[in-house]
């Protein structure tokens, strides 16, 4: 048996958002042996807490680390800010499952988002992706959802058409396959093709399949703009269609004509929840958003995939029709251009493959353009085909009224919707968004009291996944923890989005120590959660 471990004279913030009290925790094994003061265990390790704040691991309830924990296992940048359990396949994004001939298809959609993904990075099935991450090893723990896309691209193809009824049971038959080898639900991504392209009955039916399993359905929804309300009514609809459990990704309201939707918004959730419709969702502490460039066109450009698009940018009529879209707007006022929003000098480039654009990263596309000698959307278009649609962008379009309203409200978990591409200028909420909720907006900005904050990175997601046996400092459960300062901080900025916070001393993932005094250890004891 391993070496039991004695946490002593910390604040014990439970989870539950009880108020904080100070004891002692005792580990072993892989569990927590005790909590309560003046507790002795004879040749146990010792950690002198000094009065440091000791919590549950942090649950990342959003982002998008599925390629990355398969590369860079130990992931420093996540344990350091305490994260101990992430849960990935987000917004229709997950590296399975595959069919055969779908293969190189799911390999170029999920290329667009996190860059270049090999062939052996995409797998069958859940069990499959379980177990190349047991092979390398994690140090923190993996939840995955299914992405919807891969079950469109394994069954039809990348087309812009409703399933038929075979192609809806083949989709749910498959489904059906991911869940019960463990995968934690099902993920939505509404705004991205081939996901854009579902009718209602396939979503319906899709989320059927969820609630037969007892699992969640997880939803970027089709607009954050103009169209919230409506994007919000038809996530609703879906889950009481089908009466399974729901979670609404990042809940925002983006471009400043649309500021100062969010109340409305929680409103219409409220009210769903008192007609007995089982809904929630995670928002990100930053005011900013991140996606991949291809995010700038209407979704029907894309129909076909890469190549049929690179086809429309060549031919000048489509080309210019792309351009007035883009820049000025369509008529459907539900489906608005972030451009036209946001205007060309909010959309910086966070993450650039090819080498003779890589000078660009970390400026917005006004400047950007003006270095390469063309217009913001002609340097749009040729990054499109030089870097095959794999162009990160940072997307300045959010109120900070109307995200402090989200974050506060009491359906909202924490998710740093983080987009890991080494070598890369990404949004800095993949390093820095734990210790900036502890830091900077509960303890400068008086957001939430120190134990609501912690409760909404531990308790309420491991609710919302289904993980029992985490989330809380309790006798019994996984000894997944944290211990932290009360100066703790984040300092990855948008100019320097790499810094690592500060103030965080140790962190345990199942009684293993992933960081000890404020360094990694380098040990892997996390796991792929999920039957069998």
């Amino acid at each position: 048996m391993p070496q039991d471990t004695l946490i002593r004279d910390v604040r014990v913030i439970d989870g539950a958002g009880a108020p904080w009290f100070i004891g002692d925790v005792r580990l072993s094994g892989d569990r927590i042996g005790a909590v309560g003061p003046g507790q002795e265990v004879a040749g146990a390790i010792i950690v002198e807490g000094r009065g440091r704040y000791l919590a549950p691991g942090f649950i990342d309830a959003h982002c998008h680390d599925d390629l990355i924990t398969l590369r860079e296992p130990a992931r420093p940048e996540k344990i350091l800010q305490g994260v101990t359990t992430v849960v990935v396949g987000n917004c229709s994004f997950s590296l399975y499952p595959t069919a055969h001939s779908g293969k190189d298809l799911l390999r170029q959609h999920f290329s667009s988002l996190l860059g270049e993904t090999q062939a052996d990075e995409v797998f069958d099935d859940f069990s499959a992706y379980r177990q190349a991450l047991h092979d390398r090893g994690a140090a923190l723990n993996v939840v995955s959802l299914v992405g919807h896309a891969a079950l469109r691209l394994a069954t039809m193809g990348f087309v812009q058409r409703a399933a038929s009824a075979d192609e809806r049971r083949a989709m749910q038959d498959l489904l059906a396959l991911q869940l019960a080898q463990g995968a934690a639900g099902l993920s939505l991504g509404l705004v991205y093709p081939p996901s854009a392209y579902a009718d209602e009955a396939e979503l319906i039916a899709l989320a059927e399949t969820v609630r037969d399993h007892g699992k969640l359905l997880a939803a970027h929804i089709r607009s954050y703009e103009a169209g919230l309300l409506a994007s919000i009514d038809e996530f609703i609809a879906i889950l009481r269609a089908a009466g399974c459990a729901g979670l609404l990704s990042h809940l925002q309201s983006a471009g400043r004509p649309n500021w100062g939707s969010i109340p409305k918004a929680l409103t219409r959730l409220e009210k769903a929840r008192g007609e007995g419709v089982d809904v929630s969702f995670d928002m990100y502490p930053y005011p900013a958003g991140s996606s991949y460039i291809l995010q700038l066109l209407p979704p029907e450009a894309q129909a076909g995939g890469h190549d049929a698009l690179l086809a429309r940018l060549r031919d000048p009529a489509a080309r210019a029709a792309l351009r007035r879209w883009v820049e000025v707007g369509g008529g459907d006022a539900h489906i608005q251009s972030k451009v036209s929003l946001i205007g060309w000098e909010n959309v910086r480039l966070s993450a650039i493959a090819h080498q003779s654009l890589k000078h660009l990263e970390g400026r917005n596309m006004v400047e950007a353009a003006a270095l390469a000698r063309l217009e913001p959307f002609d340097l749009m278009a040729q990054l499109i085909e030089a870097d095959r649609g794999q162009t990160g962008i940072v997307l300045f379009q959010l109120d900070e009224t109307d995200l402090r309203c989200a974050c506060t409200h009491r359906l909202h978990m924490f998710g740093s919707d983080g987009l890991p591409r080494p070598g890369t200028k990404p949004h800095p909420r993949a390093y820095g968004t734990f210790p900036r909720v502890l830091g900077h907006l509960t303890r400068d900005a008086g957001w939430f009291p120190l134990e609501d904050a912690v409760r909404r990175m531990t308790s309420i997601p491991a609710q919302r996944f289904g993980l029992a046996d985490r989330g809380l400092v309790r006798e019994g459960l996984m000894a997944d923890l944290v211990l932290f300062d009360g100066d703790i901080a984040d300092h990855a900025t948008f100019d320097d989005p790499t810094r690592l916070p500060s103030g965080l001393s140790h962190v345990w993932v199942a009684g293993v120590a992933v960081v000890l005094d404020g360094q990694p250890t380098g040990r892997l004891p996390g796991r792929l959660i999920g039957a069998p």
